[in-house]
C-alpha cells in the first residue's frame, strides 16, 4: 500500500515530464499521456480494492523534515510529508484518476489536429498528479504544493489556445484571482501549522479542535488566543473560496470556458474547483469548532449556489451554462461541510463531490461532441443537435437528470444527503444550517429549470442543418457573415440588443489548423473530426455508468456515516425538481412575443425565448466584471498612482535634495582648496553638519 500511494502521484508526474520532453513527437506524446493516465487509474483501482475502509493506511512521500528554531533546544516545525489512505480518500482518488483517464482518451480525438497537443496532454497529467497529491495528502505542506501546482496548470490549460486574445485574458484572469485568494490560504496554513508545531492533519486537528472543545486540553492551550483559530480558518477559506469560484471570486470560472472542452471537464469535474471541498473535509473537526468560520462559509455558499443557478438559467452559450452550474454545485458541496452537525462529519459534501465528478465530466465531454457536430457551443448553434445520435441524446438527458437531482441516480442521491445534513443542522438550532437549507431548496428548483432548458435546446429545439465540412470563413469586414448576424439578431429579438457572447462562436479566430470559424477554434480542432472513435464512445459509456450507478457506493463502507435520507426529504426534492422543470417547459411553449421566435405548432425556440431580451445581462454575469473594475481595479490603480506620486514628489524629491546638498557642499570644498587663502566657509559647514547629526542622534534616542 505504501508503494502504491507513492506511485499514485509519481506516475502521472513522470508522464507529465516525459510528455513535455516528447511534446513535438505527437504519436509518442499521445502514447505517454494515455498509458500514464490508464496506469494511474490502475494504481488507484488497486488502492481502492486493497484498502480496508475500517483502517487508515499511511505512506511517507519523502523523508520527514524538522525545522528548528535557532537558539532553542525544543520547538520548531515538524513536516512529516505523510500520505494517507482512508475510505473517502481512496474513493475520491479513484474518481480523479478515472476522470483524468477519460479526459486523456477523449483528447486524443478532440485535439487530434492541434499542433500543441503534447503540451496540453502533459499539463493534464501534471494537473492530475497535483490533485491526487492534494487528495492523498495528510500533510499541509504537501497539500500546499499540490494546490499551487494546480493553479499553474489551470493557467496553462485555460490559455492553451493562446492565439486567441479571449483565451489569454481568461487565463490571466483565472491566475490572478486565484493567486490573490491563495495568499489567504498560505497564511492560514502557516498559522495552523505554526500553532500546532506540525503540518500533520491529524495533529493539527487534534491541537486546534482540542483547544476549543476539550476541557483537559484547554489548560495546555491556555496561551492560545481562540481568535487566532478564527483568523486562520477565515484566511484558509479565502483561498478555498477563490479556487472554488465562490462569490465574490466566481467570475473567473465562466471565462475559463475559452480553454478546450477537455480542460473544462477536468477543471470542473474532479480537480481544482473541488479541491477545497476535500481540504475542508480533512480539517472538518477544526472547522466545526469555530462558529464564525462556519458562518462565513455558510453565507458564501448559500449566496453562491443561488447566484450561480440564476446565471446558468439565462446563458446563451451552453458551455457557460455548465460553468455557472459548476459554481452552484461546488457551493452545494461546501455548504454541506458548513451546515453539517459535528457528529455527522463531512460525508455529505464528499459524496456530492464524488457524484459531481461523474455527471459534470460527462456533460462537458458531451458538449464537446456536440460542438463538433454543430460548429459551436452557443444555444443557437446546438439546437436539436442531440437528435443526431441516440447515445448522445440519452447520455445528455441522464447527465442533466443527475444534475437536476432526480432520485435514485448519483446526483439525486448526493443532493438528498446534502439537504439531509443541512436539515439536521437547522433542526439543531444552527442558523447556518437554516440559511443553507433555504438556499438549497431554492437552488433545486433553479437547477431543474436550467437543466430542462438545456435539454429543450439540444433535443426539442429546431434542428440546425449539419455543419458543412470545409466551411470557409466569411470575408465580412467585422469577421462574421450575414447569417451569423442574422442568428445574433434572432437571439436579441426585436430590441436588437445582442448578448455579449451570442456571436462569439460565429466570429473568426486563429484555430489549430489556421483560420477557422471561432466555433471550431473554441470548441474543436475543426469540422472534419468525424464520428468519435470507439474509445471515445467508451469514455462516454463509462461516465454514463458512473452517473447512473454511482450511488451503489452507499452499499460499501467507503463513505462512513452515510444514511438513507428520509422519505420526506426525497419527496420534497422530487416536488421541487418537477416544479423547476415545469416552469422551464411552460416558458418555452408560451406565446412568442416576436415572429422571429415562433416555431411550428405554436412552440418557441428554447434557445432564446425563455430569457429573451434579458440574455445580455445574464451573459455578462450581471455586471461582475464592471463590479470588479469599479470596486477593486480602480481603487487599486488610484492607490498605485497615489503611491507613485508620493514616491516621486516626496521620496525621490528628498533624495534629489540630499544629492544637491552634497554637490553644493562639495563645491564649497573645491572652491576652498582652489582659493589663494583658506576659506572659513567649509569650517562652518562642517560644524553645522556636526550639530545636525548630534541633534538627530539625541532625537532618535
Amino acid at each position: 500500500m505504501t508503494t502504491l500511494l507513492r506511485l499514485l502521484v509519481l506516475v502521472p508526474a513522470a508522464a507529465a515530464l516525459l510528455g513535455l520532453l516528447l511534446a513535438r513527437q505527437v504519436a509518442l506524446a499521445r502514447a505517454v499521456a494515455v498509458v500514464g493516465a490508464l496506469g494511474t487509474l490502475g494504481i488507484a483501482a488497486a488502492v481502492l480494492v486493497g484498502q480496508d475502509p475500517q483502517t487508515v493506511g499511511t505512506a511517507r512521500l519523502i523523508p520527514a523534515l524538522h525545522l528548528g528554531i535557532p537558539g532553542q533546544d525544543a520547538g520548531g516545525l515538524s513536516i512529516p510529508f505523510w500520505q494517507t489512505a482512508s475510505g473517502p480518500v481512496v474513493l475520491i482518488a479513484f474518481v480523479v484518476a478515472l476522470v483524468a483517464g477519460c479526459v486523456q482518451v477523449y483528447t486524443t480525438w478532440y485535439l487530434r489536429d492541434d499542433d500543441r497537443y503534447g503540451v496540453f496532454a502533459a499539463s493534464v497529467s501534471l494537473f492530475s498528479a497535483a490533485m491526487l497529491l492534494v487528495v492523498t495528502s495528510s500533510d499541509l505542506v504537501l497539500t500546499l504544493i499540490g494546490w499551487e501546482v494546480m493553479g499553474w496548470c489551470s493557467y496553462l490549460l485555460i490559455g492553451h489556445w493562446s492565439r486567441k486574445e479571449a483565451a489569454r485574458r481568461a487565463a490571466h484572469k483565472a491566475f490572478l484571482v486565484t493567486r490573490v485568494a491563495d495568499v489567504g490560504f498560505v497564511l492560514g496554513v502557516v498559522i495552523l501549522a505554526g500553532g500546532a508545531g506540525t503540518t500533520s492533519y491529524v495533529q493539527v486537528s487534534g491541537y486546534w479542535a482540542g483547544c476549543q472543545d476539550s476541557a483537559s486540553a484547554q489548560a495546555a492551550c491556555a496561551a492560545v488566543d481562540h481568535r487566532v483559530l478564527t483568523l486562520a480558518l477565515v484566511l484558509l477559506l479565502v483561498g478555498i473560496l477563490g479556487k472554488s469560484a465562490m462569490v465574490p471570486f466566481h467570475d473567473w470560472l465562466p471565462d475559463a470556458m475559452e480553454g478546450p472542452t477537455p480542460a473544462s471537464a477536468l477543471i470542473h469535474a474532479a480537480t481544482m474547483v473541488a479541491a477545497g471541498t476535500f481540504v475542508l473535509a480533512q480539517l472538518f473537526d477544526v472547522l466545526a469548532a469555530d462558529d464564525t468560520a462556519r458562518a462565513v462559509l455558510g453565507v458564501s455558499t448559500a449566496v453562491t449556489m443561488v447566484w450561480g443557478a440564476v446565471l446558468a438559467f439565462g446563458q446563451s452559450d451552453l458551455k457557460r451554462l455548465l460553468a455557472y452550474s459548476t459554481v452552484s454545485q461546488v457551493a452545494i458541496m461546501l455548504s454541506a461541510i458548513a451546515a453539517a452537525p459535528p457528529q455527522d462529519g463531512p460525508t455529505a459534501g464528499t459524496f456530492h463531490l464524488y457524484a459531481h465528478a461523474f455527471y459534470k465530466a460527462l456533460l462537458f465531454l458531451l458538449i464537446g461532441w456536440m460542438s463538433v457536430l454543430a460548429g459551436g457551443t452557443s444555444a443557437v448553434r446546438l439546437r436539436g443537435v442531440a437528435r443526431r445520435s441516440v447515445l448522445l441524446h440519452v447520455a445528455f438527458l441522464l447527465g442533466l437528470a443527475s444534475l437536476a437531482g432526480l432520485p435514485f441516480i448519483v446526483g439525486g442521491l448526493s443532493k438528498e444527503h446534502v439537504i439531509e445534513a443541512a436539515y439536521a443542522g437547522s433542526r439543531a438550532g444552527d442558523a447556518t444550517g437554516t440559511l443553507v437549507l433555504a438556499a438549497l431548496l431554492l437552488t433545486v428548483v433553479l437547477t431543474a429549470a436550467y437543466a430542462t432548458r438545456a435539454y429543450l435546446v439540444v433535443a426539442a429545439g429546431p434542428a440546425n442543418p449539419p455543419t458543412i465540412q470545409g466551411y470557409r470563413p466569411s470575408s465580412h469586414p467585422s469577421g462574421a457573415d450575414d447569417g451569423a448576424f442574422a442568428e445574433a439578431r434572432v437571439i436579441a429579438g426585436p430590441g436588437g440588443e445582442m448578448p455579449a457572447h451570442a456571436g462569439d462562436d460565429l466570429l473568426e479566430h486563429d484555430g489549430p489548423g489556421g483560420r477557422l470559424p471561432a466555433a471550431a477554434a473554441t470548441d474543436a480542432a475543426g469540422h472534419d473530426l468525424g464520428r468519435p472513435p470507439v474509445a471515445v464512445l467508451g469514455v462516454v459509456v463509462v461516465l454514463l455508468a458512473g452517473t447512473v450507478l454511482g450511488g451503489l457506493v452507499l452499499f460499501t463502507d467507503l463513505l462512513p456515516g452515510t444514511r438513507s435520507p428520509s422519505g420526506a426529504i426525497t419527496a420534497v426534492t422530487v416536488l421541487l425538481v418537477v416544479i423547476g422543470a415545469l416552469l422551464a417547459a411552460i416558458a418555452s411553449i408560451s406565446r412568442a412575443p416576436h415572429p422571429a421566435h415562433a416555431l411550428s405548432r405554436g412552440r418557441v425556440d428554447p434557445a432564446v425565448r425563455i430569457v429573451g431580451k434579458r440574455m445580455p445581462l445574464f451573459d455578462n454575469g450581471f455586471g461582475a466584471d464592471t463590479a470588479y473594475r469599479v470596486l477593486v481595479a480602480q481603487p487599486i490603480l488610484a492607490l498605485a498612482h497615489g503611491v507613485a506620486h508620493v514616491d516621486d514628489r516626496v521620496v525621490d524629491a528628498t533624495a534629489r535634495l540630499c544629492a544637491r546638498l552634497v554637490a553644493w557642499t562639495g563645491g564649497l570644498g573645491v572652491r576652498a582648496h582652489s582659493a589663494e587663502r583658506p576659506s572659513t566657509g567649509l569650517v562652518w559647514v562642517a560644524l553645522g553638519a556636526l550639530v545636525v547629526g548630534a541633534v538627530g542622534v539625541l532625537g532618535w534616542r
